[in-house]
């Protein structure tokens, strides 16, 4: 569809190893980079899957190539994900700012039903694989630990994860807390895909007013170089993610 659609003249797919490029009677100005279905691992035990899309325009003049698509999430026209959970929302960032859209099946329409969303400044869920607690850097290891076992007296975090990054960012968005998928020994460069995963969710995130960092910098700022180039990742209420942060420069320190 998005080949036959005339906006489009680049489309990169996690489910292809190269971009597609578009047919020369069909293009248009825009680069498409997606992830078609996350968390497809969750299909088999009916858990919400998603899909998550970005787009840039295409800045370069020539024919179109894949390099068209290696820009920073700074350059990002719109981004956003869809939820199949159980409603289908559709999640839409652009320059003004985050809007929710419901699946209204009656009518086969999308019903924008929040406006200009806003992240909370602080959350009290922590979302994070802990099944590679035995990986983790020294830093993401001590601040679980004040999450579970705070010494100021304030309640633990809970913790939520659903192995489904679309379902898992969007409860962040909604109630708050801090998303994880941190570098560690065994991904040192991270696994989630920059392009289609890490770009696209940050910049919602930002629309929202909350933070995405790879704990040493913004994950917009990244410059890519390989289309399904690899990002470590930590997003959500922007006090969280400056805890996070503080503690990643804290250990770096040493």
């Amino acid at each position: 569809m998005l080949k036959s659609s005339f906006t489009t003249c680049v489309i990169v797919s996690e489910e292809n190893k190269n971009a597609i490029i578009v047919d020369a009677d069909k293009r248009g100005k825009y680069v498409v980079c997606m992830d078609p279905l996350d968390g497809s691992s969750n299909i088999d035990c009916l858990v919400s899957i998603g899909t998550i899309f970005a787009i840039y325009r295409k800045v370069s003049s020539g024919e179109p190539s894949e390099k068209d698509a290696l820009q920073p999430g700074r350059n990002l026209v719109a981004a956003g994900y869809a939820l199949y959970g159980s409603a289908t929302m559709l999640v839409l960032a652009i320059e003004s700012g985050v809007n929710c859209f419901m699946l209204d099946p009656a009518i086969g329409e999308f019903i924008l039903v929040d406006k200009d969303v806003k992240i909370k400044k602080r959350g009290n869920i922590y979302s994070l694989n802990e099944g590679y607690a035995a990986y983790f850097d020294p830093a993401v290891t001590e601040y679980l630990k004040k999450k579970k076992f705070p010494q100021d007296g304030s309640s633990p975090y809970g913790a939520r994860y659903i192995g489904s990054m679309v379902a898992d960012v969007h409860r962040t968005l909604v109630y708050g807390g801090i998303f994880l998928y941190p570098a560690n020994s065994k991904s040192p460069k991270g696994k989630l895909r920059l392009l289609y995963e890490c770009n696209p969710m940050a910049f919602v995130i930002e629309k929202a007013g909350g933070i995405a960092t790879t704990g040493n910098q913004a994950v917009l700022d990244i410059v890519p170089e390989d289309i399904h180039q690899r990002a470590p990742i930590a997003l959500g209420s922007p006090d969280d993610v400056k805890e996070y942060i503080d503690m990643v420069k804290k250990h770096a320190a040493k």
